[in-house]
């Protein structure tokens, strides 16, 4: 066994480990990043072509400050490497008056001053003649959200992290140790030491912190591609979009004239028990589903399936972030349990989880998201 001693390891660098990559080589730490996956693979959580990134932040007001640090980390990123990664479109976000959803976004916009419009269903059609809404249902519009493209996303961090000296290998973690002086990191190939450590595992984090025994569930999501009229592109102004509805929570996501509408259930899910085995074929049940919500609001869509996949989602029981020091030892950061909408957060979190490892503590507020709630639970 080769032993090769790094200031820290990563272990995954998906979205938020290779943000982290990029921010402790631009720190100057001697830095290695470790995934069983090569770059942009789409075994996890950190692929699908797009994103839909958004501050008015429905799920709890206290994302929006990490949000709006993300938001400028990703221009960043554009200029540090010369790739367009974010594409404005603006979100429609609709349901019902006693919802979460819409209630939620206008907290959050009164709370921190973001710029949302409340608009009525009558004026989503005539401004967007692709959607058919309920007139008992409530609206909103967020102009300034848009898509990342999320594997440019993720190769845009490997290249930024690469070019500040970072090292990237494809091995699979098997297990990690702390000792007095060092921490030991196993592949099959190498057992590595590091000062530090960062831990980003995706759907893979219940298993490479399974001492913590972490109250994470994966879940299974079909996503599905479908043609659709002119108007429903980006080119006609057509907004990403997320519905609240009694048979569950749907979003989309526009593309170019002539390309097809991304769509999908943000609720449900089916339970993985092993990330490595997930069955990737068309699930009819999903997709009877989703093609039941396009049946109901946006009737241009053409029930023609083009193309499909399947993305993990890693929930924690609240369905919030888990980002902190490990209990036991904190020279271990690590960032888990996203559930479902942590990557257009990415770059931020791999800012914390370089302040974590590096200094132990971080000038973000993270504490709504840290162990602890579950501890004291």
């Amino acid at each position: 066994m080769v032993d090769s001693h790094w200031d820290c390891i990563v272990v995954g660098v998906g979205g938020v480990g290779g943000a982290a990559l990029a921010h402790l080589a631009g720190r100057g730490v001697h830095v290695l990043g470790l995934d069983q996956f090569p770059p942009g693979h789409d075994r996890g959580s950190s692929h699908g072509q797009t994103r839909i990134i958004r501050q008015a932040y429905f799920e709890h007001s206290e994302y929006v400050p990490l949000l709006q640090r993300a938001w400028a980390l990703w221009a960043n990123l554009e200029q540090a490497t010369g790739e367009t990664l974010y594409q404005p479109t603006g979100l429609l976000q609709v349901g019902p008056p006693e919802g979460t959803v819409v209630r939620g976004v206008l907290e959050s916009a009164r709370r921190h001053g973001l710029a949302v419009t409340p608009l009525s269903p009558a004026e989503v059609r005539h401004r967007w003649p692709g959607f058919q809404i309920p007139q008992d249902q409530e609206c909103v519009f967020e102009e300034r959200a848009g898509i990342l493209a999320v594997e440019r996303c993720v190769l845009a961090q490997h290249t930024w992290a690469l070019h500040q000296g970072a090292t990237i290998r494809q091995e699979q973690v098997t297990g990690w140790s702390s000792e007095p002086a060092r921490l030991r990191v196993c592949t099959p190939r190498a057992a590595y030491t590091a000062d530090r450590l960062v831990i980003a595992a995706g759907a893979w984090a219940g298993q490479v912190l399974a001492d913590l025994a972490l109250p994470l569930t994966v879940l299974r999501k079909g996503v599905f591609w479908y043609p659709v009229d002119p108007t429903c592109s980006i080119d006609r102004g057509f907004p990403c979009f997320l519905f609240e509805q009694d048979q569950g929570v749907f979003y989309g996501l526009p593309s170019r004239a002539g390309g097809p509408l991304k769509v999908a259930e943000h609720s449900g899910g089916q339970v993985v028990v092993d990330p490595l085995l997930v069955v990737r074929e068309v699930d009819p049940a999903e997709q009877q589903r989703v093609e039941g919500f396009l049946d109901r609001n946006l009737p241009l869509v053409e029930h023609r399936l083009e193309a499909a996949g399947v993305c993990l989602y890693t929930m924690t029981a609240d369905c919030h972030f888990l980002v902190d020091l490990h209990p036991a030892d904190n020279r271990v950061a690590f960032a888990a349990g996203l559930s479902g909408h942590g990557f257009k957060f990415a770059p931020v979190l791999g800012e914390v989880l370089a302040d974590l490892a590096l200094k132990g503590a971080t000038d973000h507020a993270i504490g709504f998201i840290g162990r602890s709630r579950f501890s004291q639970a």
